[in-house]
């Protein structure tokens, strides 16, 4: 492999885990935020009644936050330690 190929494929990996970070932290944001809204709402309800449909939001709050935030979570350790065997 020439130079001019290394650092092609050097700068495509950097663009990949860029990208990679930048994705795993708006995850990560969502997912908090699904978390909190759980909460609250939950806080809502826990203050004056639970409601059928206040239930299944807090469900499903918690559901997604939880199938978003698990991922992005894994993903942001992969790319840490990524950089850190192998810094570009």
């Amino acid at each position: 492999m020439n130079y001019d190929n290394a650092s092609n494929h050097n700068k495509a990996l950097a663009a990949r885990r860029k990208r990679i970070v930048w994705l795993t932290k708006a995850g990560q944001r969502l997912g908090y935020l699904l978390y909190l809204a759980a909460m609250t709402m939950f806080f809502i309800g826990f203050a004056s009644r639970f409601s059928n449909p206040l239930v299944s939001a807090i469900t499903v709050c918690l559901v997604v936050g939880s199938l978003v935030l698990a991922p992005a979570i894994v993903f942001s350790y992969a790319v840490r330690a990524a950089n850190r065997e192998d810094p570009l």
